[in-house]
């Protein structure tokens, strides 16, 4: 691999290794300093705003400068306001002062992913495309397993705030990684070429004319308000009564261990010429824990269930990298994954919204059980279009 990507997939490392370990413990620090599932929706909701509504924005940014150094910025001011988070729980602070913190993350994350997106076409080409996303899945999935039951054991013993205190570290170690890809510079720009608005219009016009791509998004916005969402929130308030913390952080550890474990078979092995109707099939899969979160299992059915779920997401995650690099113009990869991004988060924070006040009318159970059945039927159903039906691979350049 060139040495670029080395320090990218350093950088990459570090900085999920520290992002795993904060949802658990926001969750329950948010949980141990209000005792509220709204604070915790409230919370959750003011990063996820934000990073949803800078996306599109940062498609442009991603496609018009350096990437390397855009990851650089971001990296460091997520950095900073992951640490006013770790600081305001640490100290007791009232948990309104979490808000404009979590706005903050949310920003430079919005920011960060569509840069994440186009980065790995410009530092490797050809036959090592799958490989990379597969070595990125594998560190992925490798943090994914140890960040939650880390951050687990640290809120139960010490608090939430040390492990969000390890988030912040872990960005800035990383953006010290990313500052060493150095990128070449892009040509310069003509005075009367096109502007930013006209960049982001070019991206969304490309975006809206493929149906392969659009049709994936949307089947995403549903599972996103309804599995994820309602994941999210009810998972935690009804693991702090249940199995608790560390119960809670090795269900997500057991989702890491499936993706890992999937990663690293995809690793080796070349995915089939038309991969996209299994891979949404097997999306289906990843619905398992809420529904099962819904009957009441206890932790040895739902990290078994998360498992299989880490699985079938990690195997969709190679498969839609390695299509969208394949098939998408390198200059675009950015504004198109923006779009994708943007128009699948979206419904997140209805989701997240949602959850307490539909669980508190409806009880949780039957919200879990329906949220989870919806999900599902929204995979099955985009994995009949006829476009991604169609959608092939060269397995020989890949």
């Amino acid at each position: 691999m060139p040495g670029a990507f080395r320090w990218f997939f350093a950088g990459r490392s570090i900085s999920m290794a520290g992002s795993f370990m904060s949802p658990v413990a926001l969750a329950f620090g948010v949980l141990e300093l209000t005792g509220s599932a709204a604070w915790l929706s409230a919370v959750t909701a003011a990063a996820l705003v934000p990073m949803v509504a800078t996306m599109l924005l940062g498609g442009g940014i991603a496609d018009r400068y350096r990437r390397d150094r855009v990851l650089v910025l971001t990296s460091i001011g997520a950095g900073v306001a992951q640490a006013g988070v770790a600081v305001v729980l640490l100290t007791g602070q009232h948990p309104a002062l979490l808000l404009p913190l979590s706005a903050c993350t949310g920003v430079f994350q919005g920011l960060t992913t569509p840069a994440l997106r186009g980065i790995v076409a410009g530092l490797i080409a050809g036959r090592g495309l799958q490989r990379a996303s597969s070595l990125l899945a594998s560190a992925r999935n490798t943090t994914r397993i140890a960040g939650p039951a880390v951050a687990g054991l640290l809120t139960a013993s010490v608090g939430g705030g040390w492990a969000l205190a390890a988030d912040a570290t872990s960005f800035l170690l990383a953006a010290a990684c990313f500052a060493r890809i150095s990128q070449p510079d892009l040509p310069p720009r003509a005075k009367d070429g096109p502007t930013m608005l006209a960049d982001l219009r070019e991206g969304w016009r490309y975006f809206r004319s493929q149906q392969w791509i659009w049709s994936v998004t949307l089947a995403f916005a549903v599972f996103n308000a309804t599995n994820m969402g309602f994941w999210q929130i009810l998972g935690p308030v009804i693991a702090n009564d249940t199995i608790g913390a560390r119960g809670w952080g090795l269900v997500l550890a057991a989702r890491g261990v499936g993706a890992l474990l999937a990663s690293v078979v995809l690793v080796k092995l070349t995915i089939m010429r038309r991969p996209m109707t299994p891979a949404l099939s097997s999306m289906a899969v990843a619905t398992l824990p809420l529904i099962l979160l819904g009957t009441g299992a206890g932790t040895l059915w739902l990290a078994a269930a998360s498992l299989l779920a880490g699985v079938a997401a990690e195997f969709f995650t190679v498969v839609w990298e390695t299509v969208n690099y394949t098939h998408i113009p390198e200059r675009l990869l950015s504004r198109v994954g923006a779009h994708d991004e943007f128009w699948s988060s979206v419904s997140s924070p209805i989701g997240q919204l949602s959850a307490p006040l539909l669980a508190a009318a409806f009880g949780t159970a039957a919200v879990a059980l329906t949220a989870g059945g919806v999900a599902a039927a929204a995979m099955l159903l985009a994995s009949l279009v006829p476009s991604l039906r169609r959608i092939e691979i060269d397995r020989d350049n890949i």
